[in-house]
């Protein structure tokens, strides 16, 4: 079975909603009170804004270095950038985590991946 086929897994929102119509919970007004309670804190929990971790920081300052580093029509493998980018190399930053940090370069839109023979390579989005 493949992470599309996978079924999703009911969410506590899931959980209080089906919850919330059962007739039995329904007849009952303190039930319901405290369903829409905990219902309220759902959302006011996933409205909070939080700040980024101080990984997350670290690894914007290092993203903005490998576009700065990059030049057009040129393409990288991991293992070049990881060796190449002068930031990376003092801080001796393992491949997985340039490779992650280039995975969300890409969902950003700022650099291509081009796989040729299951070898990723990277450059600069035109």
């Amino acid at each position: 079975m493949s992470n599309t086929d996978a079924v999703r897994k009911p969410t506590k929102r899931d959980r209080f909603l089906a919850l919330r119509a059962l007739p039995d919970v329904l007849a009952d007004d303190e039930l319901v009170a405290f369903i829409d309670h905990e219902l309220e804190l759902l959302d006011k929990r996933s409205a909070v804004i939080r700040k980024p971790t101080t990984k997350q920081t670290e690894n914007a300052s290092y993203k903005a270095d490998i576009v700065a580093w990059m030049e057009p029509g040129q393409a990288y493998a991991c293992a070049d950038i990881v060796k190449g980018v002068p930031s990376i190399v003092d801080a001796g930053l393992s491949t997985q985590r340039v490779n992650a940090m280039l995975t969300q370069l890409v969902s950003d839109g700022a650099i291509i991946r081009t796989i040729d023979k299951r070898k990723s390579t990277y450059s600069l989005a035109e």
